[in-house]
């Protein structure tokens, strides 16, 4: 066959010719349009999809798999910004109630309920532009704007934080006499170091839960929480107190006896759950007993041993509920109360 009658490229026959003879190679038929406006056969792909797939970008097909999330952690953290009903169902179960004015300034670390009410009272207080004069006033920070001697509330309260402390002979457990030396002072390194491991957070307004005289040394309970201190020292809580009396002279069983029969203290009267007198410690003269209350009185245990014709040199208490004071724990030092150890206090469920 000559080269004038062999068929094109372009060609049916040639492609016929081609899928036939074993020495040529398997082609792929394109059908596209010609200038002419008609369709033809051809063995290459158009040049404009070759041009196309030569500038095409590849793009990863493999997606990132969603982590998965526990129950623990789905529980929801802020409030949702959705439909009214999930608004609601958020306020419902999530958000605390609104809370007493006098109760929520005492949690801002203004200053103690009595002195809030105080305040209250003396007009110095604004809730949403207006004076309230109302300390049973119910207010949310959250969503109410809460001004004190025209300073801001902040919106976020102070995280409530709980502390045994081995009280030196010498302090006070109250912060308005100057002159005096304050429990809480041994608290201020703690309290300087706030914002460094607390970043914006208001710092809490400490207090002690109950009080031991100036000369009484040992355990002693320092919080922000109001209610928690509240139910710890409320004489329905019944909480059990020890502590360990050491005292000048002889101690005989008829001083036993008079101190488990009680007092009368404040016109009523005091009995204490056990008295018990421990044995001599190596180089130590002085008897020690141990006495455990649950009144919590002013003075009880001293007006107990005073009352059976005793004097106390010293006086330690050594534990309260199921919280026994550390052994490890300095004079002057404090450590940071776990669940754990606020369930032994008797004031958490």
């Amino acid at each position: 066959m000559s080269g004038e009658d062999s068929p094109s490229l372009d060609s049916p026959e040639a492609d016929r010719s081609n899928l036939q003879s074993p020495s040529v190679p398997f082609l792929i038929p394109w059908i596209v349009r010609g200038e002419d406006g008609k369709l033809k056969l051809q063995s290459t792909p158009p040049a404009r999809l070759l041009h196309d797939m030569a500038n095409a970008k590849t793009t990863s097909t493999v997606t990132k798999k969603k982590k998965k999330v526990s129950p623990a952690k789905a529980i929801l953290t802020s409030e949702p910004k959705h439909s009214k009903a999930a608004r609601r169902f958020y306020n419902e179960n999530f958000r605390d109630p609104p809370q007493r004015l006098s109760k929520v300034l005492a949690a801002a670390g203004v200053a103690s309920r009595r002195s809030c009410e105080e305040l209250i009272f003396k007009g110095r207080v604004t809730v949403n532009g207006s004076v309230c004069n109302t300390p049973q006033t119910r207010v949310d920070l959250a969503r109410d704007v809460v001004y004190v001697n025209g300073n801001r509330i902040s919106k976020k309260l102070p995280p409530k934080v709980y502390f045994a402390l081995n009280k030196p002979k010498g302090y006070i457990c109250s912060s308005g006499d100057k002159e005096s030396k304050s429990v809480l002072s041994l608290l201020d390194d703690y309290m300087k170091s706030w914002d460094k491991r607390n970043s914006g957070l208001p710092k809490p307004r400490l207090f002690t839960v109950g009080r031991l005289d100036v000369a009484t040394t040992g355990l002693i309970i320092v919080t922000n929480d109001g209610d928690f201190a509240q139910k710890l020292s409320h004489p329905s809580s019944n909480l059990s107190k020890e502590y360990i009396a050491t005292v000048d002279g002889d101690v005989h069983k008829r001083h036993l006896v008079a101190i488990s029969e009680g007092t009368v203290i404040e016109g009523a009267r005091c009995i204490p759950d056990s008295v018990e007198l421990l044995p001599q410690q190596p180089g130590i003269s002085r008897a020690r007993l141990r006495i455990v209350v649950h009144e919590g009185r002013n003075h009880e245990v001293r007006e107990l041993v005073k009352n059976a014709g005793l004097e106390i040199h010293s006086l330690k208490r050594m534990r309260i509920g199921g919280y026994r004071l550390p052994s490890d724990l300095g004079l002057g030092k404090h450590v940071e109360l776990k669940q754990g150890d606020l369930k032994s206090l008797g004031a958490m469920s």
